[in-house]
């Protein structure tokens, strides 16, 4: 064969090989490179040019895109953006922790998918899902401390109770526990048994809630088939009020009588009846004052309710089932919590909605009672828990105090109780 033909034929062959590694590098790097799109996105700080717009003119549009204001989102952004910021290189330039931020709260205000939020923000799916992780990780690495910390002083449990008493008529309670499922997809090798009793894949939620719908205690866990009861029993929050560790209120005299009565949390039928923790009468054969505990406690425990249902209303992605493993989505739920606590704290006007809690001094029909966690349990097992002599006593105690004149509220008085 001819040596130039053979040459030529060689510079082909690399000619080619060189294309098709170029071509696989370009491919490479566009999954996380940002797309150049026209129109769409200004050289300048910002995640889009709507969120731009709407921060400068549109003050409602903000609150309804990333469930907050401005000034939040600012102050949020001053906190989490040191530890989010992410070095440039020579081959591109690094997503700001602005975009970071931006596409953070997106997710979670709205639980879009990170393929509907790529075409959105011009950012890979991929990179997306990375980005959404590493910043829901820095918020509660950060928040943790300040938003969503347990009370663990004597006064900061007292203020709790005096809450409940003045806006809920329940004395000596120290928080409102409930719970929440948030669907997810199947685990992988998960089988056909780990689904929960309505046969879907959930990470629940155990919490306890103060009078004005703040979380003051939280559990996250991604273990299926466990009642409200195993949560609670099974959770750090159980095993320092087992110790003494919280510095309750010793007991004391409810108001205006000498009924000694010591403090507690107070629950659904599904949490186990302790002296420091408090849930209704079964709703067979009961009494007009049995009724009335019921009524009362339901008061006081439908906040927890309530703090939910504000929660999955704000944050929508915990409305939706989560395609993502547990321990993601743990993450998500922690951040989000965190979040929550900040808003409620800061007061913010795009926190709580109307019609979404009830008042302060009345109740309304009850529409959010079917976010907790549920029976998981036959009622004929539920029945043979054996509460302590003590917690029982206590219920009663409690029973004829609120039929007293020292503890009667007017609301009790209609005719359906």
């Amino acid at each position: 064969m001819n040596p130039e033909a053979v040459v030529s034929k060689q510079l082909a062959f690399q000619v080619v090989c060189a294309l098709i590694c170029s071509e696989k590098q370009k491919k490479r790097n566009r999954r996380i490179w940002k797309r150049n799109c026209v129109g769409r996105r200004r050289e300048q700080p910002g995640s889009s040019v709507l969120q731009q717009q709407l921060e400068l003119t549109d003050e409602n549009g903000f609150k309804e895109l990333l469930r907050m204001t401005a000034e939040e989102f600012e102050f949020l952004l001053r906190m989490v953006g040191p530890l989010i910021t992410k070095q440039h290189t020579k081959m591109r330039r690094a997503i700001s922790p602005r975009d970071r931020l931006s596409v953070t709260l997106r997710f979670l205000a709205t639980g879009e998918t990170f393929s509907s939020l790529s075409s959105q923000h011009g950012i890979g799916a991929s990179t997306i899902s990375q980005i959404v992780m590493e910043t829901c990780a820095a918020l509660y690495q950060l928040m943790k401390k300040d938003y969503l910390n347990t009370p663990s002083t004597e006064a900061e449990w007292r203020a709790i109770a005096k809450d409940f008493e003045s806006k809920w008529q329940f004395p000596h309670c120290l928080g409102a526990l409930g719970g929440k499922q948030i669907h997810i997809q199947p685990p992988a090798k998960s089988g056909c048994l780990d689904h929960n009793n309505k046969g879907r894949f959930s990470v629940t939620i155990m919490a306890a809630v103060d009078a004005n719908y703040k979380f003051i205690y939280t559990s996250v866990g991604t273990r299926d088939k466990v009642s409200d009861a195993g949560l609670f029993t099974h959770s750090d929050l159980c095993k320092a009020m087992d110790q003494g560790l919280l510095n309750f209120p010793p007991p004391e005299p409810l108001p205006n009588s000498d009924i000694t009565m010591p403090y507690m949390f107070v629950g659904d039928e599904d949490c186990p009846l302790r002296p420091d923790l408090m849930k209704p009468y079964p709703n067979e054969q009961m009494d007009r004052s049995q009724r009335v505990l019921n009524y009362r406690l339901s008061r006081a425990q439908r906040v927890a309710e309530n703090a939910f249902s504000i929660l999955a209303n704000r944050l929508r992605v915990l409305r939706r089932t989560i395609f993502l493993e547990p321990e993601k989505v743990v993450k998500i739920t922690m951040a989000s919590l965190c979040i929550y606590n900040f808003l409620h704290e800061s007061r913010s006007v795009a926190h709580k909605p109307p019609a979404f809690a009830d008042g302060d001094q009345s109740i309304v029909e009850e529409t959010c009672r079917n976010y907790g966690n549920g029976s998981f349990q036959p009622v004929e097992q539920r029945r043979k828990h054996n509460a302590l002599v003590s917690a029982e006593m206590q219920r009663n105690l409690l029973c004829d105090y609120f039929v007293s004149p020292a503890g009667c509220i007017p609301s009790q008085e209609e005719e359906h109780i």
